[in-house]
């Protein structure tokens, strides 16, 4: 125990004189100003009016009126998709000719939207928003039309929406796309730092020798000092300073955290003594934090992927920290609910680092038996 606390400490110093890892909190401030405003707003949309009618100035209206487009009238076709072609636009949209006589004598109407098929999220929305400004104008005028016929204002709103829907906000209410993608990035940033950490305390050991396991465990051990007010800067006091929704008091996010922490430290053993050159660790770490990134879910669904490539996700402890600090944090999850997910974390650590150690013990005994011969 005494030469735990020893190690501990003089790790931990060692780490305070030269707080490299602060470089993550520049890495943050970067990284998450794309994030300042939440969500995508105003953006540029041409409309080509070809009808010039009534019902057609009220989709334009109805269009602009949305927080998210901004409508740009243009005469003809061609100069809006050029302008689209230049990323001058995110979308056009072209208002046909005959669009109100057709609306008034019930037969459909296509109402084309050109958009950029590179930006998924932006016209996402702005089909979204065209979709709802065409329906309201269309249930104006179909209201007017079935009172010309003797309905009654309420027979009519009966008729056209006899079921009323009720949308109920359940992860990230009223945030957006950015929240949701935010936690995540910051528990793959928690994990990358870790990761680099982790594998220089093992390789600064493994150049003094053959350490004993309260050594190992005490250099590693004063990390999670660190790392622990990382995770307050990065899963509290950072979304609180963009804005964004938070569910889970402080404690209860650190307390979750350490689970985390300890399985990317067996992770860290595991590739340290696995890999070994430190040229090779590296590279190594720089080439799968990116498809780490993809795996955890955070940009595709886990239960969309391939039975064997989910088998992969779950293997990476970035996975599970994302299911548990968002569903706390953002989702409003009590903590009984993402026990689970605390368990696998711990087993986790504990199946890579004993793993980690294993291979050490065997690669020192294979080294002895050539040596021997």
């Amino acid at each position: 125990m005494k030469l735990w606390w020893q190690t501990f400490c003089s790790t931990l110093m060692r780490m305070l004189q030269k707080p490299m890892w602060l470089m993550m909190l520049l890495s943050l401030c970067v990284m998450s100003t794309v994030y300042m405003n939440r969500s995508v707003w105003d953006l540029p949309v041409a409309v080509i009016d070809m009808d010039h009618s009534t019902a057609s100035r009220l989709i334009t209206r109805q269009l602009n009126a949305t927080p998210k487009v901004n409508t740009q009238i243009y005469d003809n076709l061609p100069d809006a998709l050029h302008d689209l072609g230049l990323r001058k636009l995110f979308a056009v949209v072209l208002m046909p000719q005959d669009l109100e006589q057709k609306m008034l004598a019930g037969k459909p109407v296509n109402i084309p939207v050109y958009g950029d098929a590179t930006n998924r999220l932006a016209n996402g929305q702005i089909e979204l928003d065209v979709i709802a400004a065409y329906q309201q104008v269309l249930s104006q005028y179909s209201i007017q039309l079935m009172m010309k016929q003797g309905f009654s204002a309420r027979q009519a709103e009966v008729i056209l929406t006899p079921v009323i829907g009720q949308t109920v906000d359940v992860f990230n209410p009223g945030i957006g796309f950015a929240a949701i993608v935010f936690p995540g990035l910051l528990v793959m940033l928690l994990q990358h730092s870790l990761l680099i950490a982790g594998v220089r305390v093992n390789l600064t050991l493994r150049s003094k020798g053959r350490p004993p396991l309260s050594v190992t465990l005490g250099a590693l051990s004063a990390l999670i000092p660190i790392w622990l007010f990382l995770s307050v800067v990065l899963f509290g006091l950072w979304p609180w300073v963009l804005g964004y929704r938070q569910t889970a008091p402080l404690a209860e996010l650190v307390l979750l955290t350490l689970p985390f922490q300890l399985a990317v430290l067996g992770l860290a053993k595991l590739l340290t003594e696995c890999i070994r050159e430190v040229e090779r660790i590296y590279l190594s770490l720089s080439f799968i934090t990116t498809p780490v990134y993809y795996l955890s879910g955070t940009i595709w669904p886990v239960q969309s992927m391939p039975d064997w490539v989910r088998t992969i996700s779950m293997m990476f402890p970035s996975t599970w920290g994302t299911r548990m600090i968002a569903g706390v944090n953002q989702m409003g999850l009590p903590v009984s609910e993402v026990r689970q997910y605390v368990m696998v974390l711990l087993v986790m650590g504990a199946v890579y680092a004993t793993t980690g150690f294993l291979v050490a013990k065997l690669r020192e005994n294979g080294w002895r038996c050539r040596s021997t011969d």
